[in-house]
């Protein structure tokens, strides 16, 4: 019993570990995001210049760091949460409600995620789908392609989740 507990704990923390990486990696986009919206602003009203294409990379970034961290989030525990009842349960009361919220929400919803926007994502990559938009960014399909991604990670973090939370709820000192 202790070697499975050993090797769900040592699981779970390598998905941690992925997406901590991913994590951190992905929020020094927040800073880039604010300099090029800095420069645009700056371009704009003092130059009256106006780049369509750098315009469109500040929602890129945006879009990443918000996919891309959303698993993230969830392995930070910093994610949403209606407190009302959690908060005064004890450690086994919120492992049981993470372990089932994790399976019978998160799961469905990232596998939902994934599944709805596979052939989106593949007929943008058909058509090498670029913007609609003179001087935009011809990378719409990799973009789209985020989506498959944020999905795959928060299911990783979702199986990590519930591997840390059995491991929880089987070891006695913990229950």
């Amino acid at each position: 019993m202790a070697a499975l507990l050993n090797n769900l704990q040592r699981t779970a923390e390598h998905i941690n570990a992925l997406n901590e990486w991913v994590g951190r990696s992905i929020a020094w986009l927040s800073l880039l995001m604010v300099l090029v919206t800095f420069t645009i602003v700056l371009l704009r009203y003092l130059f009256n210049i106006s780049w369509i294409g750098m315009q469109e990379s500040v929602i890129y970034f945006h879009s990443i760091v918000f996919m891309f961290g959303a698993a993230y989030t969830l392995k930070q525990d910093a994610h949403v949460r209606v407190d009302i009842v959690y908060q005064h349960l004890s450690v086994r009361g919120k492992a049981w409600v993470d372990l089932l919220g994790t399976v019978f929400l998160l799961l469905p919803v990232a596998g939902f995620i994934f599944w709805s926007s596979w052939e989106y994502v593949l007929d943008a990559w058909d058509i090498l789908e670029g913007s609609r938009n003179s001087g935009g960014l011809p990378l719409v399909y990799l973009l789209k392609s985020c989506l498959l991604v944020m999905s795959g990670l928060l299911f990783l973090q979702g199986i990590g989740l519930i591997l840390h939370k059995l491991v929880q709820l089987i070891e006695p000192q913990h229950g």
